[in-house]
C-alpha cells in the first residue's frame, strides 16, 4: 500500500479499496520543476487530466503543427506511476489557437480542421488516455447554447459530431460532456440532462456525464440534490465523473472555514462514493500554490488538498475520512 512520510495510507490505496479512481489535475511546468508537487501526484492519485496541455490551443501553435511534447510527458508520468488518463478537452470555446479564427469563415474547413484535430488528438493517445472530455461547457449559466465559435460555425450538431469523430479515432475511449455549475437539480443541469438525453436517443457514442465542481465554501453543493441529479445520468445509462473539484475560499482564511472546506470535499465524495455509477473523483490542481483559481478571482485563496509547501490541509483528511 502506498504511504507517505508520515505512515499514512495514501488516498490512491484507501480510493482502491473503495472501487474509486482518485485524481488530479497536472500541468507540465511544476511536474518538470517541483520535486514536491511531483512527489505528491505519484504517491497520493491514481488518475491524471492534463489541466491544460491537451486544449487546442496548446497543442496547435499552428494549422500544420502539433505539439504534444507537455502533454505526452504527463502521460508517460502516469504511465510510469500506474495511472490511468482522462483527456481533457478536444472542444472549448477558451483556448483555441490565434490561426483558428480565419477557418470558421468558411463552413467546409472548418469541419476539416476540428474533425482532423480530434482524429489525431485522440489516435495520438489511443490506449493511453481511458476517458476524454469530448466536449465542454457547450451551455451558459441559464442552460442556452453558449454562443460559441463552434455554434456559429456548424450550429447545436457540432456537439453529436465530436462525438462521433472521438468514437472513430478510438472505439475503446470512454466519451463524456463535461460543464459547471450543474453539480445538483438545477435549471442548467435540466438543460444538461436533456442534451444528453438527446445524444443518447440518437445513439451518439457518449458514455459520461463530467460534474466540474468548482464551487465555494459559503455556498457549497447539497448532497441530496447531486446524488438526484448523479441518479437521472445513471438512469440514462451514462457514467458520472466528478472532474474538476476545488473548493474556493476567500483571503484571509480561517482555521474554521478550512474545517467547513473540508466538509464539502467529504459530502460530495462521499455522494459519489454511494452512487452506482460515479467511480472517478478529480480534484483540479495538486497544492494551492499552482491553483488557477486567484488569477480569475481575485482574492480567492487555498482551495485544494495541500497547502502551498504540499503539506496535507484539512480538506485532505476530510477526502481520507470520506474513503475510510
Amino acid at each position: 500500500m502506498h504511504e507517505d512520510s508520515a505512515g499514512r495510507p495514501a488516498l490512491r490505496a484507501l480510493a482502491r479499496a473503495k472501487g474509486l479512481r482518485i485524481g488530479v489535475a497536472v500541468s507540465a511546468g511544476p511536474l518538470q520543476d517541483d520535486p514536491v508537487y511531483r512527489a505528491i501526484i505519484g504517491r497520493e492519485f491514481n488518475v491524471l487530466t492534463c489541466e491544460n496541455a491537451m486544449k487546442f490551443g496548446p497543442l496547435r501553435p499552428s494549422r500544420d503543427a502539433f505539439a504534444f511534447e507537455e502533454a505526452d510527458a504527463i502521460v508517460a508520468f502516469a504511465e510510469k506511476h500506474g495511472m490511468a488518463v482522462r483527456g481533457h478537452t478536444l472542444v472549448w470555446h477558451k483556448q483555441l489557437p490565434a490561426w483558428l479564427a480565419k477557418e470558421w469563415r468558411n463552413g467546409d474547413a472548418a469541419v476539416d480542421v476540428v474533425r482532423g484535430h480530434i482524429h489525431t488528438v485522440v489516435d495520438h493517445y489511443q490506449g493511453k488516455v481511458f476517458a476524454w472530455d469530448v466536449v465542454n461547457e457547450a451551455l451558459d449559466a441559464t442552460g442556452k447554447w453558449r454562443n460559441t465559435p463552434f455554434l456559429r460555425a456548424f450550429g447545436p450538431d457540432y456537439v453529436k459530431m465530436a462525438f462521433h469523430w472521438a468514437h472513430e479515432a478510438d472505439p475503446a475511449a470512454k466519451l463524456f460532456y463535461n460543464d459547471f455549475g450543474a453539480d445538483g437539480l438545477n435549471r442548467k443541469s435540466d438543460a444538461m440532462y436533456r442534451l444528453l438525453e438527446d445524444l443518447v436517443r440518437q445513439g451518439a457514442p457518449v458514455h459520461g456525464v463530467g460534474l466540474q465542481m468548482h464551487v465555494t465554501q459559503r455556498e457549497p453543493p447539497d448532497p441530496p440534490s447531486v446524488a438526484a441529479n448523479i441518479g437521472r445520468f445513471a438512469d440514462l445509462g451514462l457514467e458520472v465523473h466528478i472532474t474538476e473539484m476545488d473548493v474556493r475560499l476567500e483571503a484571509p482564511v480561517s482555521k474554521a472555514e478550512l474545517e467547513d472546506q473540508a466538509r464539502v470535499y467529504r459530502h460530495v465524495l462521499a455522494v459519489c462514493l454511494e452512487a452506482e455509477h460515479c467511480d472517478v473523483f478529480v480534484v483540479w490542481g495538486v497544492t494551492d500554490r499552482y491553483s488557477w483559481l486567484p488569477q480569475v478571482f481575485p482574492g480567492a485563496a487555498a482551495p485544494l488538498l495541500f497547502d502551498d509547501e504540499g503539506k496535507p490541509k484539512s480538506a485532505y483528511y476530510g477526502v481520507c475520512a470520506a474513503l475510510r
